[in-house]
């Protein structure tokens, strides 16, 4: 068994890291993950329960496919756990495909930084082990090599995820602003148009007053 750990922080607030971890797929940065489907989802007392199947590609050296088999498409069980009062977001995955030789069991725990609660700290466990099959050693360091490969695409990926999040709100509060723009100038126009005419109808006023007053 291999054991494989990390830590990472982002500089952004747990809300937003936890919004893109969910929108994290497709992203540019990880094209190995092909989807996800959600299989259950539940509310329980404010925490957000949640099981997915993560679709991927496992890129292993063709001389693994004679001890392993091959496979177009790897599967995996994704349960996770999100408690807004905590700030706490927790995935746990599973690998489906090739189990019967591979188990690769992995948790992801997000959560405010500690010393800055601004921002989000990111720790990552896995479990990899090989069995039943030649050179299980060997396998088990590269597999876990490709989950350190891949850990630093994925953070790379939710950074992506996060840049569009953040233009997608600025995009919105521009637009809000430019909304609140037009009304104002609508309703100077419109307050200016009733002046004018108030200020014509009490012109006319003072004019038929003054055409009697000459009678």
């Amino acid at each position: 068994m291999k054991i494989w750990t990390s830590e990472h922080t982002f500089n952004h607030p747990w809300e937003t890291v936890a919004q893109a971890a969910w929108r994290k797929y497709p992203n540019p940065m990880t094209p190995s993950i092909i989807g996800t489907d959600v299989v259950e989802r539940k509310v329980v007392d404010g925490v957000l329960h949640t099981h997915r199947l993560v679709q991927s590609k496992w890129y292993l050296p063709k001389w693994t496919h004679k001890i392993i088999g091959t496979a177009k498409s790897c599967f995996a069980s994704e349960r996770s756990v999100v408690d807004p009062s905590k700030r706490q977001m927790i995935l746990k995955t599973v690998n489906l495909t090739f189990c019967r030789h591979i188990s690769v069991d992995e948790i992801i725990y997000y959560e405010p930084h500690p010393k800055d609660p601004t921002k989000t700290l990111l720790r990552q466990e896995a479990s990899v082990t090989v069995h039943g099959v030649p050179l299980s050693h060997y396998m088990e360091d590269m597999v876990t090599s490709n989950i350190s490969m891949n850990a630093g695409k994925g953070r790379l990926g939710l950074e992506w995820v996060i840049g569009r999040i953040n233009a997608e709100v600025k995009g919105i509060a521009e637009t809000a602003a430019k909304s609140t723009d037009d009304l104002i100038m609508t309703t100077r126009r419109s307050l200016d148009d009733m002046t004018e005419s108030a200020r014509k109808s009490m012109d006319e006023i003072s004019a038929q007053a003054a055409k009697h007053m000459h009678i």
